[in-house]
């Protein structure tokens, strides 16, 4: 998967939470346009995907029973099977996305997909299209975590307003990168139990270091800053 998640720090804690176009390089021998002829008759995908980058998980002496679910504050513990926590016996994820095309780019096939909650990199197990009438349950019930999170107003400072326009002016990054930026950082990408208004994070999205701070209803950009090198 090829998205601008650079981190696990600002990945939206579930799929479709974001409008972010990602896409997959398909490899031999899977870069074959037959296989995914018919395709295109699907609006929406099922990833099952590897957490690949999760050292803390997929083998027995190491498993969790229960976790602290950010949904719940992250100080209350429920059982892992409960929860779409990354701490799992077995180190497999599952999304569903919206397809926006397929196309062949050189010696490989790129499924291009909208509002995946993937790591840069992460490895794709396999691709299953998404059946409406089987796999939405209209009387499923969810939970604590039943409605969507709420979304913090995003504003930008001084300092990074005039980054802003710099990386504007010079054509690396254009409108569609702000409006992804501020759709992750509405969500409040910090850990549940940090509250502290003062603190400044710092989260990679794309080649961008994201430099911000939260309080109870404002999400505010400080600054914007060119990594070096890509991850």
């Amino acid at each position: 998967m090829c998205s601008p998640y650079r981190e696990k720090f600002g990945i939206p804690r579930q799929p479709n939470l974001v409008n972010i176009e990602s896409y997959i390089d398909m490899v031999e021998p899977y870069n074959d346009l037959l296989a995914f002829e018919g395709i295109e008759q699907f609006s929406h995908l099922w990833l099952v995907w590897q957490f690949h980058d999760n050292k803390n998980q997929g083998s027995a002496d190491k498993f969790r029973p229960q976790v602290r679910p950010p949904r719940l504050g992250g100080n209350e513990k429920i059982g892992v099977f409960a929860t779409r926590s990354m701490y799992r016996p077995s180190p497999i994820g599952l999304s569903v996305v919206k397809l926006n095309k397929v196309e062949k780019v050189g010696k490989s096939v790129r499924v291009y997909v909208t509002g995946s909650d993937l790591l840069n990199g992460t490895p794709i197990l396999d691709i299953k299209p998404y059946i409406q009438y089987s796999d939405a349950i209209e009387e499923a019930q969810s939970g604590y975590a039943h409605v969507e999170p709420e979304r913090k107003a995003v504003i930008w400072n001084e300092t990074a307003l005039t980054a802003q326009k710099y990386f504007l002016q010079n054509k690396e990054i254009d409108s569609q990168y702000i409006d992804e930026l501020e759709q992750v950082l509405a969500l409040d990408p910090r850990p549940a139990y940090q509250e502290d208004a003062e603190r400044i994070y710092k989260m990679k999205f794309s080649d961008f270091d994201i430099h911000f701070k939260v309080d109870q209803f404002v999400v505010t950009v400080i600054d914007v800053v060119k990594t070096s090198s890509l991850t």
